[in-house]
């Protein structure tokens, strides 16, 4: 089997890549890490021929368009768009070469913002997504249709999983787009070397699950190996795992020995309040998964990644 990766230099990709180099797997020596340098996928087609060269059997759909709360709330058409066109790309050219497996990557911020909780796969799309990042979840809603629609007309196994927020290693450590946690990481590191309050935007309450890259790396690789189902999986900690973005806060101040600096800015939207995902699907099909990561540990792991490799990490 030869697997080809799309996003294989973000944060999901390399933590796949640093499994399988660090693990024994069978599918090291024929996977492809597809970056943006190596393929556009907005491009139709630069993404034929890539697939057309590279003839893979299974792809791990991982590209987006992706950021924090804020790029989410401030480029609403450009996440829809971008996203919309490259999954397109995607999911056409992969049908076009008989691509028989696809494997597309959600995210539980796209299910519907008046809803019960604990989430599960048939809820995704029983209401409008939260506003502040509408743009983006409809795309990543469409993604999902478009999986399924080829399965029901042409027989594909195109399926999509759902993780909840991801961390760890070579994410994207920006300021401004990117994600909770590595954003609160560079801002606390960069407050400590000025001497500075450690600001977080918001209250800190808002409530999250969230999964480290590479334990979410061997879900993903369990899936394309095997899942063969119609509908969504989420790829989640348990419910009891849910922290506050206070305690995350608190977590990486506590590892930078920085709490007497932490500070609320509670102008600042908090965005959706809570998402809680029901991960009994995952658990049911794969128990052998269901131990992860404990959140202090991974931050610490991630905090320490970021340090050593501050230089050249995106930011």
């Amino acid at each position: 089997m030869k697997i080809l990766v799309t996003g294989g230099s973000g944060l999901v990709g390399r933590a796949i890549y640093n499994l399988m180099d660090t693990d024994e797997n069978k599918w090291m020596k024929t996977t492809i890490f597809l970056s943006s340098k190596d393929c556009d996928l907005l491009d139709f087609e630069a993404t034929n021929i890539c697939f057309q060269t590279h003839k893979p059997d299974i792809i791990i759909h991982l590209a987006a368009c992706v950021g924090g709360l804020f790029k989410n709330m401030n480029d609403k058409v450009g996440m829809f768009e971008k996203n919309m066109i490259i999954n397109m790309n995607v999911l056409r050219a992969a049908h076009k070469n008989n691509v028989q497996s696809v494997v597309s990557c959600l995210s539980t911020c796209i299910f519907p913002d008046k809803t019960s909780y604990p989430i599960n796969e048939a809820m995704l799309h029983n209401g409008p997504p939260h506003t502040s990042n509408s743009g983006y979840a409809w795309a990543k809603r469409m993604l999902e249709v478009q999986s399924r629609l080829y399965r029901e007309q042409f027989g594909r196994n195109y399926s999509c999983i759902i993780p909840t927020n991801i961390y760890g290693p070579h994410d994207n450590f920006s300021l401004e787009d990117g994600h909770v946690i590595p954003a609160l990481i560079h801002r606390c590191y960069l407050a400590k070397q000025r001497g500075e309050r450690f600001i977080v935007k918001g209250s800190g309450s808002p409530m999250r699950q969230f999964i480290y890259s590479l334990d979410l790396a061997k879900c993903i690789l369990r899936v394309a190996e095997n899942y063969n189902e119609t509908y969504p999986i989420i790829l989640s900690v348990s419910e009891k795992d849910e922290v506050s973005i206070a305690h995350v806060a608190f977590a990486i101040a506590k590892k930078f020995n920085y709490t007497n600096m932490l500070e609320f800015d509670k102008t600042c939207s908090d965005g959706q309040f809570k998402k809680t995902a029901d991960n009994s699907k995952m658990a049911y099909l794969y128990p052998d998964l269901i131990e992860f990561t404990d959140i202090h540990q991974g931050i610490n792991k991630t905090i320490d990644w970021f340090i050593d490799n501050y230089e050249n990490c995106r930011k």
